[in-house]
């Protein structure tokens, strides 16, 4: 396919894109840094300038294709760009750009006739992870039904992202999918960071105790490309295992007691359901912090 990919310079498209690149898919990455990855071409575009990515959209992707009759049509447009937390930005400059951008990106890719948009939605659509204090679920665990009240500007835009892919989609017919993506570890973060996750579990209790692995995420997206027919859909996309050195029912009675549990969970279970993404998109993980640092 060929894939206009937003934000794949970030931390996670730059680990998502060679994963798309070695299944065969020609990408232009929109970004306002370059990846700089041989056989990836690069656009410098503002996507809350609803002219450069109608532009981006329509125009050649690299010098190549200049040879060709007109500019070809993208098959799928992949969106990840947008500020990727709070307290980077003020809380209004974090909506405004998210939100925008959003509403750019998939307005135009309808508008245009491509037939497949997969956006980044979030954890933190869920309000546990931003939250002041202690938030726990409503019950665990928690999957794409759970309530979506976020406490903050970041998961407020998330929220708005998945309401303007669900409208794109009712009025288009175009698959529109939102990953509800885990907090992102990158390969060499493993090492760095899970020994304390192990020694001090209670810095997983934000983000569910769950993490998925950058690469699994690019596995995620490239179910999403080769499944058609869904319509408007959202997907929790985690690991399969908890973050923390515990069992699942380790976790439920120090963390969640009086949490109504939906259902049985097996040993070492995510907190975060990843259920659909697996009988929907036949998403499976491949990779576990347990096995990166020898502890299986």
């Amino acid at each position: 396919m060929r894939i206009f990919f937003t934000g794949g310079s970030g931390k996670a498209g730059r680990h998502a894109i060679p994963v798309l690149k070695a299944a065969g898919h020609t990408i232009v990455n929109a970004d306002r840094a370059p990846l700089g990855l041989d056989g990836v071409d690069d656009l410098n575009v503002d996507l809350t300038d609803g002219g450069q990515v109608w532009n981006a959209l329509t125009m050649i992707g690299n010098l190549g294709e200049l040879d060709g009759e007109a500019p070809p049509r993208f098959d799928a447009v992949v969106h990840f760009a947008a500020t990727p937390r709070i307290l980077i930005e003020p809380d209004d400059a974090t909506y405004r750009n998210n939100v925008l951008s959003t509403y750019n990106v998939i307005e135009a890719a309808v508008k245009l006739g491509i037939p497949k948009v997969i956006f980044a939605s979030s954890e933190t659509t869920y309000g546990i992870c931003f939250a002041r204090g202690e938030l726990k679920p409503d019950y665990v665990p928690v999957d794409e039904d759970h309530p979506t009240v976020p406490h903050d500007s970041y998961g407020m835009s998330k929220v708005t992202g998945e309401v303007i892919g669900r409208s794109f989609q009712a009025r288009s017919g175009t698959d529109i999918y939102g990953l509800r993506i885990n907090n992102v570890i990158e390969p060499h973060e493993y090492k760095r960071d899970f020994p304390a996750y192990v020694e001090n579990p209670d810095l997983r209790r934000r983000n569910i105790f769950a993490y998925i692995d950058a690469r699994d995420l690019g596995h995620a997206v490239e179910r999403c490309l080769r499944t058609d027919g869904l319509g408007y859909r959202v997907f929790n996309i985690a690991n399969a295992d908890p973050s923390v050195d515990l069992t699942s029912a380790e976790i439920a009675e120090r963390w969640y007691g009086g949490v109504p549990m939906r259902r049985e969970m097996g040993e070492r279970e995510t907190f975060y359901d990843i259920t659909r993404a697996r009988e929907e998109l036949g998403f499976e993980p491949k990779y576990s912090w347990r096995e990166e640092l020898g502890r299986t």
